[in-house]
């Protein structure tokens, strides 16, 4: 087998979740910094409160999706989900996102054929070309910080992996705004991953006596495995007692890991930093990684950037097919988004 690569979030992951003496005296180095951003967000939105600095209406329909962490809580899939309802409804959808990196428009593209994709920070623009392109509904992945832009529902996620990081902002721990911020939304769905639904449900619990909003629960768990480039499906039972390399360049890798571990599979990492444009040497030592162990296992948002780079002489990845699954509040959250559309 190859060796391990890394990355560094893996120090970032344990500057924020771990109680060892090493950990804390690094994060009390950052909590200065920690304050002066807790600050600025505390700031920025009472500015915003106060309409000292202006929201903008945009012209449909508008859902927005965002989280209080730094990454890793579900919003991709369920925007990707929210856009589907939409689009089971008859009305065509428009998911509207930053455009960090090519792979998030590339993965909702995938996951909703029939929606339109718009990547850019501006998101008034966006929402024009979605237009003019025929969008009847927007749908704005990460956008819970977005206080420039209106919205006619504000969806809050909280993962419930997250109960185990540290409760410092950024950057002594992973969060942008505290809890506190929640009262923002008008509906949160707590996701879990790793996490047990027990976990999830005290949290749901927790955050639904402090909004006093709705809150749903949502278990993001892969269904399945498809080949990189054949699409040939795969059920994940396929893995157990094989030799698999779980690669992957996601803000969660952890998450991403426990799942494949859950099959049965004996499991080495290789990680990248979120968001990573995959290099040639990268693809190399992946093919190299393909060619030792049984499976090389990907996620479906690194799948869209190695599949076109793929070599043919290769055994193909696997890619690992999340499913959403609402094991609380989901007719809610469909009443929710029913009303979004009746509002204009």
């Amino acid at each position: 087998m190859p060796r391990r690569r890394g990355d560094g979030h893996r120090i970032v992951r344990w500057l924020w979740t771990n109680r060892s003496p090493g950990a804390r005296v690094g994060r009390a180095l950052l909590v200065p910094a920690s304050f002066l951003w807790q600050a600025i967000m505390t700031a920025r939105r009472t500015a915003y409160r106060r309409g000292w600095f202006a929201t903008h209406p945009l012209p449909l329909p508008t859902v927005a999706v965002g989280n209080l962490s730094v990454g890793g809580s579900g919003k991709t899939p369920i925007a990707s989900w929210i856009a589907d309802v939409f689009q089971q409804r008859g009305v065509r959808p428009a998911v509207l996102l930053r455009g960090v990196g090519s792979d998030e428009p590339a993965v909702h593209r995938e996951l909703v054929p029939t929606a339109i994709v718009v990547a850019n920070p501006d998101r008034q623009a966006g929402a024009v070309r979605a237009i003019a392109e025929g969008a009847e509904v927007l749908v704005l992945d990460d956008a819970y910080q977005r206080l420039d832009i209106g919205r006619d529902l504000n969806i809050c996620l909280v993962s419930a992996e997250s109960s185990q990081a540290v409760g410092w902002s950024l950057p002594a721990g992973p969060w942008r705004e505290q809890l506190s911020a929640i009262d923002r939304a008008d509906f949160v769905i707590v996701t879990r991953k790793r996490a047990d639904f027990r976990t999830a449900q005290l949290l749901a619990t927790g955050l639904h006596q402090g909004a006093r909003v709705p809150v749903a629960i949502a278990h993001l768990g892969l269904a399945g495995l498809r080949g990189l480039v054949t699409g040939k499906a795969q059920p994940m039972t396929v893995l157990r007692d094989r030799r698999v390399v779980a690669a992957s360049a996601i803000a969660d890798p952890d998450a991403f890991v426990a799942q494949i571990k859950g099959t049965g599979a004996q499991v080495q990492v290789a990680t990248w930093k979120d968001h990573h444009q995959f290099r040639d040497e990268d693809v190399a030592w992946l093919a190299h990684a393909a060619r030792r162990a049984d499976f090389v296992i990907v996620t479906a948002k690194d799948a869209v950037k190695l599949r076109d780079r793929w070599p043919a002489s290769v055994p193909e990845p696997l890619v690992a097919i999340l499913q959403v699954t609402f094991e609380a509040g989901e007719t809610e959250l469909r009443v929710a988004l029913d009303s979004v559309l009746l509002r204009h």
